[in-house]
């Protein structure tokens, strides 16, 4: 009876007039942030852990390459979709009620992925798993935005950024632990008691700070969202797989990209009450923080894309071993986070200077990775390289979010938030389809270029015949050709950072202040 009055209370609660003011202290406050980091951690970790997985998955459903790849694809076209709408969403539906359906309905999707006997109930499933889960991050920010104090936005902040990191960064890890020590259903299963419990820390202690209102439906503007961004997506994911331009399908995509996302903003510039408010990118440091919220995604996934890869496809190291490779560069961002905190709190730094000093030093590893890349090596030489970039994107996380959740308010702040997690989203993406198209062109650059200094009139050459098969200096070839593309991506990652560093002198920033 005892319960049944206190589940009553908390259902009760849950459906309460909102209040003016939802920030938390003591007991509250680290219930809601244990629920909403939970959330983060879930849906960040998905987009990665499942690519490990992929080749199991497929050979258990019996799938090809192709078909298996929309298990990822599917679900990141869906939350590309989603993550612009939370703001709306959120509007219409109260943001507590969103948040708490948007996880409920990923724990179950999670749950029933890998009940899943056949590809075609998989890659359902992840698509809805991709539309629940897509706002969960920006939504997230939100909140913790809204349940701190303004002086301490930058230690809200922060919270978010480590949920965010964690996920990509033990997702390949964990992935293949799962796999291999029991089957592939449990990187679904995974998620179910940690969604279970987030669901409740919030039903029980989650405020909504404004009323839901009866916002129309821009049935219009979101068809145009869902072709655009839906269409970009699976060209970018699917390009380099089926050779770019040479697909009539790919060439579909691309026009109906362009010609939707350009018909999209017309109309939301245009109507009264669009789905998706872009007018919130007149303000300057919105749009700015935007615009390198994507430039922070290109080279943060881009170096979780290229890691692996290298690590093991070019220096053979085994798959734990590359996984470690990544967690350097966490254990980075991890460590030296609270110390950009403490710079933007106490010493009262403007967060402008942080942000150039990360970009400088995300560049500087770039550079560092391509130099000392090469087609054999220790697990020691990466090191250093990997960990100065860490030091970097801890300077870039909370600062970004910082600076641009600083200069919006109320209603303001989903939209700030929806837009950053979409571009870092889309950085992402852009940086996966480049790289990978970029390794195989330059791949087959280097190659040529090698294999046409091979001649027996070369002493060292002919020396090396006589020691080797023809058939392994093929191989040396090869490797080499594959060492120098990943150097020539390394050094775009390192372009990127470096002219993201003017990019910052665009925001408009005020010193945090200190907390208690």
């Amino acid at each position: 009876m005892v319960a049944y009055r206190y589940w009553t209370r908390a259902l009760a609660c849950a459906t309460m007039a909102p209040m003016d003011s939802v920030v938390e202290y003591g007991w509250r406050r680290a219930a809601v942030v244990a629920g909403v980091m939970l959330a983060t951690v879930l849906q960040v970790l998905d987009a990665t852990i499942v690519n490990v997985a992929l080749p199991t998955i497929q050979g258990n459903l019996g799938a090809s390459l192709d078909d298996g790849t929309w298990i990822i694809t599917g679900y990141i076209i869906a939350a590309v979709i989603v993550i612009p709408l939370t703001p709306w969403l959120q509007t219409r539906f109260g943001r507590k009620r969103y948040y708490l359906a948007a996880i409920a309905g990923f724990t179950l999707t999670s749950a029933l992925c890998g009940l899943s006997t056949g590809l075609g109930e998989l890659v359902v499933f992840r698509i809805l798993q991709g539309l629940c889960g897509g706002g969960l991050a920006a939504t997230g920010q939100a909140i913790l935005r809204d349940t701190f104090p303004p002086r301490q936005l930058g230690l809200s902040q922060v919270l978010v950024a480590t949920g965010a990191i964690t996920g990509p960064s033990i997702g390949p890890t964990l992935g293949g632990i799962l796999t291999d020590a029991w089957s592939w259903n449990w990187i679904f299963y995974i998620n179910v008691v940690p969604g279970v419990l987030a669901v409740v820390l919030l039903l029980l202690y989650l405020r909504d700070p404004a009323a839901p209102r009866r916002a129309r439906i821009d049935v219009p503007g979101l068809a145009l969202l869902a072709i655009g961004l839906g269409c970009l997506q699976y060209a970018l994911n699917e390009g380099e797989r089926n050779d770019w331009f040479a697909d009539a399908r790919l060439v579909t995509c691309a026009v109906l990209a362009c010609g939707g996302l350009a018909a999209f903003v017309w109309w939301e510039l245009r109507t009264a009450q669009p789905i998706v408010d872009l007018r919130i990118l007149k303000n300057r440091t919105v749009a700015a923080g935007t615009l390198l919220a994507g430039v922070t995604g290109f080279t943060l996934f881009g170096g979780i894309v290229l890691a692996p890869q290298f690590t093991q496809g070019v220096l053979g190291f085994t798959a734990t071993l590359s996984g470690e490779s990544v967690l350097v560069r966490a254990l980075g961002i991890l460590l030296f986070t609270p110390l950009t905190l403490a710079f933007l709190n106490r010493m009262k730094w403007n967060a402008r200077w942080l942000l150039g000093a990360g970009y400088a030093l995300v560049a500087a590893a770039n550079l560092w990775q391509a130099e000392v890349t090469a087609s054999s090596g220790e697990f020691a030489t990466y090191v250093l390289p990997l960990f100065v970039g860490g030091i970097g994107f801890a300077q870039l996380f909370t600062p970004l979010a910082v600076t641009v959740l600083g200069a919006v308010r109320g209603v303001d702040t989903p939209k700030a938030a929806a837009l950053l997690a979409l571009a870092q989203q889309l950085g992402g993406s852009i940086a996966t389809a480049v790289l990978v198209t970029l390794l195989d062109r330059r791949g087959a650059f280097h190659h040529d270029a090698l294999a046409a200094g091979i001649t027996l009139s070369r002493a060292a050459i002919a020396n090396v015949v006589q020691h080797v098969s023809p058939q392994a200096l093929a191989g040396l070839v090869t490797r080499e050709a594959s060492a120098l593309s990943f150097a020539d991506a390394f050094y775009l990652l390192a372009l990127c950072g470096a002219l993201a560093v003017p990019l910052v002198l665009i925001l408009r920033t005020k010193p945090v202040l200190a907390s208690p």
